[in-house]
């Protein structure tokens, strides 16, 4: 059979463009259909305009902290209006970016919504195409609970085009979305409130860092747990939020930050063999592929480790797979991963509790410290760095870090397990003095009790 396009992509975010580009570099034909904007979740509402805005909040740390090292400086202020508008024009030329990679490669876009209604069939405003595969890769987004008065809230997605920074804020949640907004609104000096239902932010993440990072970030702002929103009003003030244990925050705005659901609501999978799980995220094989043997799906739609770069490995995978006959695995192990948090948060391999429920018999070293720069800063800020270690072969299979620049740091020790560093490597690495990152190889005490 003839068909339109060898490869039709429904989706042009990170996962989506990925494919599309080294598919069209295997000699496919490829379309891509993108009804919002190019460059999805993560250049326009995610980790691009989110990391702009952590390095700005992070300059009032910065500002305060010279002092201490004998730098006057004068009253600062901040103008919200000049980083969104820098932020705009950067995101437009990233923007610009994804759709050169899509013209310079001879691939087809339609800037409208696509839906399938069938296994090679494609239909966009006007006519239906056809294609050998489709590829789904239309990401996720917001998902706010509905209660009395939460049409108020607003989500992520509209955080990055107010036109004025709020006086006031009241974030709902304590997943990294919410941690990261609130760290970032209180430093650029906007009176935050955090509000989540747990005992401790970040679910998911290692217990004993989870511990440390909800002491650290309760010192910046109003931390709220155990709570949950009831109903929200809106007053002269702005809005009044009341939760489950009557307490009442009144704020400018309230940003709910409770999660995101796979997009896949009115896609036409109904018209093929496509099957959902209950949070609408698509099923798929170790092929990425789904029920329906021509379509495939990646990203955060299939909803397993919503990270960009986990996007571009799976999207690239299929391609490679579908026309040059290559199948290589995705590792899903030892992906590292940042919480821009203030301060930074990164970790890579397992936590303490992930290794003790798969009954292993580990080690832990663990070490809170205040770096060297808050000597002099006066800054009330420790950090944390701690290692989970296999006692069968010495292996270090977790490693986590809350403190400046965790990401960074942590991006190169991500290498050293993947090569299967054990303790004993780390041990006898010589440390960089004084950083805190020789913190790492200098851990000697193992921790003696259990979280």
């Amino acid at each position: 059979m003839e068909y339109d396009f060898d490869l039709f992509v429904i989706g042009g975010g990170s996962g989506g463009v990925r494919a599309s580009r080294v598919a069209a570099n295997l000699g496919a034909s490829v379309a891509v259909a993108e009804e919002r904007y190019f460059g999805g979740t993560c250049v326009n509402v995610g980790c691009v305009p989110k990391k702009l805005f952590s390095y700005a909040a992070h300059y009032r740390d910065d500002f305060e902290d010279s002092r201490g090292f004998g730098w006057v400086t004068p009253d600062i202020a901040f103008n919200w209006a000049v980083l969104k508008r820098n932020k705009d024009k950067e995101i437009n030329r990233l923007k610009g970016i994804y759709r050169s990679i899509l013209d310079n490669n001879n691939i087809t876009t339609f800037e409208q919504r696509a839906v399938i209604q069938g296994p090679h069939e494609i239909r966009l405003e006007g006519k239906t195409v056809t294609a050998r595969y489709i590829l789904i890769a239309v990401g996720g987004w917001p998902w706010v609970p509905e209660f009395p008065g939460s049409e108020h809230a607003i989500t992520s997605n509209e955080i990055f085009s107010m036109e004025s920074l709020p006086e006031s804020i009241t974030v709902i949640g304590g997943g990294y979305i919410a941690v990261e907004f609130a760290s970032i609104f209180t430093r650029m000096g906007c009176k935050t409130t955090l509000v989540y239902r747990g005992d401790k932010l970040l679910r998911g993440f290692d217990e004993e860092i989870r511990q440390f990072i909800t002491e650290e970030i309760g010192q910046a702002l109003d931390l709220k747990l155990e709570a949950s929103p009831v109903k929200i009003d809106r007053n002269s003030n702005g809005l009044r939020l009341t939760l489950d244990t009557r307490d009442e925050i009144c704020s400018e705005a309230v940003l709910s930050a409770t999660g995101r659901q796979p997009l896949t609501r009115q896609l036409g999978l109904e018209t093929v063999a496509v099957k959902t799980s209950t949070s609408g995220a698509v099923i798929v094989n170790e092929q990425f592929q789904t029920g329906e043997p021509s379509i495939y799906a990646v990203g955060d739609v299939i909803d397993r480790v919503a990270l960009t770069p986990v996007a571009l490995a799976e999207g690239q995978i299929v391609a490679r797979a579908l026309f040059s006959g290559d199948k290589p695995q995705l590792e899903y192990t030892n992906i590292p991963s940042t919480v821009f948090c203030h301060p930074n948060l990164a970790t890579v391999g397992l936590t303490e509790e992930q290794a003790r429920d798969k009954g292993l018999d580990i080690d832990v070293y663990s070490a809170k410290v205040k770096q060297l720069k808050h000597t002099l800063s006066g800054r009330n800020e420790l950090s944390m760095l701690k290692l989970v270690v296999n006692c069968q072969d010495d292996r270090v299979i977790g490693l986590h870090m809350v403190g400046p620049e965790a990401g960074e740091l942590v991006q190169g020790f991500a290498v050293a397990l993947n090569c299967g560093a054990t303790k004993a490597d780390f041990d006898r690495t010589i440390g960089i003095h004084p950083t805190l990152a020789e913190e790492f190889v200098t851990m000697r005490n193992k921790r003696k009790s259990h979280v």
